[in-house]
């Protein structure tokens, strides 16, 4: 129960930002919205303010806002009802890049958020590895020079290490080069030469890449680590980025069949997920719906009918034959679409409880 409520706040967030995102930009664009709806199907509660219709519906797991003239039901409707004085708000008949600045809205608006709640996690602090070595590979370079387990990791080549990322990055990138580096023991600071060792690890794709190690470990310890406003928005934009490259490159190595189709999760793996975050505190679960929100965004800008990027595919074919493409056209595509997902969806259910009965 815990894991479903913590799932239904990170999804119904990011539901509501992903919508929101469409219906300001069709509002500054013109577009009259006729509803705003959190879940699909059946209506739940609503109220209607203005042309808007706000309503909770009974399926949750997504959103959407009805703008006049969208839709192949409604166009054919509007067609014949929408006066002259009514289509200057219509989402039909508005410019091709006016509705690609709305359908962009949603997954830009995702992306953005996800800056913000990660922004917000550097503000207030996260914990990161010390850089305190735990054990000693007896048949390293660092053992070779005299490191011991305890010894702090101060300096590497007169930059200052603040933590074991940064530590572990510095050696991996030296290239196999010398490194002068000072380490702090029993509160007096040395130094030592160390020449890391070429060797050949696995990357988080499961790929053969080339890498430099000194054959340390860390001791686990870890400190909070606090950002500067200016700092924690800087660290917020590039998390984002880290993870969006992530994300797209997940789906590349899928296709390429790198990474295992089996490791990918549906809605279950999310409440699980989820509701683990929430017990760690409020820090974690937002760090855990920053990266959500990333994946919503870019998920969606697949070139996929019925996805937001399935309407800039049709807008920009559109652009490109100086027409839009025939109702029927569209309508077959959107048709393939559907399956897809749902053949998406019935894989990533599947897979969820794969691994729960495997447990």
């Amino acid at each position: 129960m815990y894991s479903t409520i913590s799932a239904i706040i990170v999804l119904g967030v990011l539901i509501f930002v992903h919508e929101l995102g469409h219906f300001l930009v069709a509002k500054f664009s013109g577009v009259r919205v006729l509803k705003f709806s959190l879940g699909f199907g059946p209506r739940i509660c609503g109220l209607k303010r203005g042309d808007t219709e706000y309503l909770l519906s009974a399926i949750p797991l997504g959103g959407y806002v009805k703008m006049l003239g969208e839709g192949k039901s409604d166009d054919e409707n509007e067609a014949a009802e929408l006066s002259d004085a009514d289509k200057p708000f219509s989402y039909k008949h508005k410019s091709p890049w006016q509705r690609m600045a709305i359908i962009v809205a949603g997954p830009a608006t995702n992306i953005i958020f996800a800056a913000f709640i990660f922004s917000i996690v550097y503000l207030f602090g996260v914990p990161s590895l010390s850089p305190v070595i735990g054990e000693v590979n007896l048949e390293m370079p660092a053992f070779a020079a005299g490191l011991q387990s305890g010894d702090r990791i101060v300096a590497i080549n007169g930059e200052k290490i603040a933590d074991w990322e940064q530590l572990s990055s510095t050696v991996r990138a030296s290239g196999g080069r010398e490194l002068d580096i000072d380490y702090e023991r029993r509160a007096a600071i040395h130094r030592v030469k160390i020449i890391p060792k070429r060797v050949e690890n696995k990357n988080m794709f499961g790929e053969p890449v080339v890498s430099y190690i000194i054959g340390i470990t860390a001791s686990g310890a870890t400190e909070i680590k606090h950002y500067r406003p200016g700092k924690a928005l800087l660290q917020g934009l590039s998390e984002t980025w880290k993870i969006s490259y992530l994300t797209v490159m997940g789906f590349v190595k899928m296709i390429e069949r790198v990474v295992p189709a089996k490791d990918l999760g549906g809605p279950i793996m999310i409440a699980q997920m989820a509701g683990q975050h929430a017990k760690a505190g409020i820090l974690s679960l937002l760090y855990f719906m920053g990266i959500i929100s990333v994946n919503l965004g870019i998920l969606n800008l697949f070139p996929i009918p019925v996805l937001d990027g399935g309407h800039l595919l049709f807008i920009s074919l559109e652009l490109i034959l100086g027409r839009p493409l025939s109702e029927r056209k569209v309508e077959l595509a959107q048709q393939v679409g559907i399956c897809l997902l749902v053949s998406l969806m019935v894989f990533v259910f599947y897979n969820d409880l794969v691994r729960i009965f495997s447990k």
